[in-house]
């Protein structure tokens, strides 16, 4: 069985639950595995890369190559 027929599977049988305190156990599940693996997914950023963006923050804002907080939001809310 393939994992989408699998997915499908278990969203059934979820949906036929009635039980609030199996549904919560299944929620923090979900959520506690979810926050695992994000937290395998984190590579920290070694120090000289860190300062690399730093110095290139620096050089764009004394460019005037930066975009107002105020621009960026109304871009932000043309997405929508």
């Amino acid at each position: 069985m393939d994992l989408q027929t699998r997915k499908l599977n278990f969203i059934q049988e979820f949906l036929r639950l009635k039980n609030e305190d199996l549904i919560n156990k299944l929620e923090h599940l979900l959520r506690s595995e979810k926050q695992k693996q994000f937290e395998e997914n984190i590579n920290p950023m070694n120090l000289d890369d860190f300062n690399e963006m730093i110095d290139a923050a620096e050089r764009d804002s004394k460019n005037n190559n930066v975009i107002p907080a105020r621009d960026l939001k109304k871009e932000i809310d043309s997405w929508q």
